[in-house]
């Protein structure tokens, strides 16, 4: 059996996807020294200060949590350069790392980065992939450098994206199959054994940060382009369409078979549980539907208790 040196790691991390990839490297040979994460926000209608996912789960496991507002180098180069790092791991931190941090420790930074690079660098890898009817997605590390997303890849997995999986469930597969495709790398680091290959600048390809408007339909498009749009939003920031003066958030969605000769985004059933909409070409099923500030509902719920007839026509 090969021993693998003991690095001294830091983990940079704020939401749940980087929290299998904290839990296996405390799992490893090596010295998970401290996590760093966003602060603390408020959050709810209370605006209560709500701690992370990571940092919840670094507090339970005993260890320090760094969390600076800003990563300005007079402020906070001391407190970094006292944990003695080998290696800085960064999963969905959520703030540009200056130069200075990236040469902190002596093996620099790797990063878990949900797409598979060149494909798809930036802030919304998931959703974005979603959005565009991608087929399959993976999860690549690779060394955090300046340029966003840009540095050399040392490993990549593959996972399919199948006609009805949400971004939700495809991030949560990417989080798992990230932290152990990390756990190796990191491995083949300390063992002087991990190759480093270039990117395509050619293939490379931008998600950016989604918005609340990103959600706004545009029934128009072709149903299975509404249908992806649904889907890669769920479960923020979500797709909605208006009807009456009133929001609705669109939950779920389902593609049809049927052919639709109605204008776009009229409402060609709205019975027996049944709510479809009219595309660009085709029609699309709604699932779930939320009036704004309301509960979410099935279709069927929702038909009970609103009256949406067909032949209604959103914009």
């Amino acid at each position: 059996m090969v021993t693998v040196p003991s690095l001294r790691i830091a983990v940079f991390g704020t939401p749940a996807f980087a929290v299998p990839t904290l839990d296996a490297l405390l799992a490893s040979p090596h010295t998970v020294v401290a996590a760093v994460a966003q602060p603390d926000r408020p959050s709810g209608r209370g605006q209560h200060l709500v701690h992370g996912a990571v940092k919840t789960r670094a507090l339970a496991a005993g260890l320090p949590v760094l969390q600076p507002e800003r990563l300005k180098r007079d402020d906070v180069e001391a407190a970094f350069r006292a944990l003695e790092l080998d290696l800085g791991v960064v999963a969905a931190y959520g703030k540009i790392l200056p130069q200075w941090l990236l040469d902190v420790p002596r093996l620099g930074m790797i990063n878990v980065h949900g797409s598979l690079l060149p494909r798809y660098r930036g802030a919304a890898p998931v959703h974005r992939a979603i959005i565009a009817g991608e087929t399959e997605t993976g999860v690549t590390i690779m060394r955090v450098v300046q340029a966003l997303d840009a540095g050399p890849m040392m490993a990549k997995a593959v996972r399919p994206i199948t006609i009805d999986d949400t971004s939700d469930v495809v991030e949560r597969d990417l989080a798992r199959l990230g932290a152990a495709l990390l756990a190796e790398t990191v491995d083949a680091l300390a063992a002087g054994r991990a190759q480093e290959t270039p990117q395509d600048e050619a293939l490379s390809t931008y998600a950016a940060r989604l918005t609340r408007e990103d959600g706004r339909l545009t029934w128009s498009e072709p149903a299975l382009a509404i249908h992806n749009r649904i889907r890669g939003l769920h479960p923020w920031p979500h797709a909605f369409t208006f009807a009456d003066g009133a929001r609705y958030i669109l939950r779920r969605s389902a593609l049809t078979h049927e052919t639709a000769t109605a204008l776009p985004g009229t409402i060609v059933h709205a019975a027996h549980g049944r709510l479809a909409v009219a595309c660009g070409d085709g029609a699309v099923r709604l699932v779930e539907v939320q009036r704004a500030g309301k509960s979410l509902m099935s279709a069927r719920d929702f038909l009970r208790g609103i009256t949406l007839p067909a032949g209604t026509i959103l914009p």
